[in-house]
C-alpha cells in the first residue's frame, strides 16, 4: 500500500506532536544536575553573600541553605562559606545544608558535593585566598569539613 506524501507528512506531524510533551519533559530534565534544595547560580551576575564578589570560578563557589526560612545563599569560595556560617545562630544547625564545588569541575559543568562529606585538598588558588578545593573522594593530605573549616577559622577574616 503506498503513501502519499501528503498523508506521510500528515502521520509524521500527528507522531510529532504525540510525543512532544515527552520531549519537553526530557529537555527539561536536561542539565538539571543540581541537587535537592539547591538552586541555580547565575554564573558572572550572583555575588557572594560575604564578600559580594561575582560568583565566576565555578570550581571553588558553595551554596547553603538554611535558617528560619530555609533561604539559599551563594559563596565564591568554600572559606567565605564557612566564615559566614560562623555567624550564623542557625550555622552549626543539622537542617543547615551545604554544597560545594568539586575543583576538578570543567566548563559548565559543575560537579556538587556535601560540603560536609566532601574532602578538601589545599593549595589551591581560589578567589578570596582560602585556597581550598573540594574533592569527592580522600587523597593524600586531603582534610575533611572539619579540620578544613578550623584552618579557615584560624587564618582569619579575608578581605576582598
Amino acid at each position: 500500500m503506498a503513501m502519499n506524501r501528503r498523508q506521510f507528512f500528515a502521520d509524521a506531524a500527528a507522531a510529532g506532536f504525540a510525543f512532544t510533551p515527552l520531549a519537553a519533559l526530557l529537555a527539561g530534565c536536561a542539565g538539571k544536575t543540581l541537587p535537592e534544595g539547591m538552586v541555580e547560580i547565575k554564573w558572572d551576575r550572583d555575588t557572594c553573600t560575604r564578600c559580594s564578589m561575582v560568583l565566576s570560578d565555578r570550581r571553588f563557589a558553595a551554596q547553603v541553605s538554611g535558617g528560619p526560612k530555609h533561604a539559599n545563599f551563594n559563596f565564591d569560595d568554600i572559606g567565605c562559606a564557612v566564615t559566614w556560617l560562623q555567624a550564623q545562630p542557625w550555622g552549626r544547625d543539622a537542617a543547615t545544608r551545604i554544597w560545594v564545588a568539586d575543583v576538578a569541575s570543567r566548563g559548565n559543568a559543575v560537579q556538587w558535593l556535601d560540603a560536609r562529606h566532601a574532602q578538601y585538598v589545599g593549595g589551591k588558588p581560589s578567589p578570596m585566598g582560602y585556597n581550598y578545593g573540594a574533592v569527592a573522594l580522600a587523597q593524600a593530605g586531603s582534610f575533611d569539613f572539619d579540620t578544613m573549616s578550623e584552618h579557615i577559622l584560624a587564618k582569619g577574616k579575608q578581605e576582598p
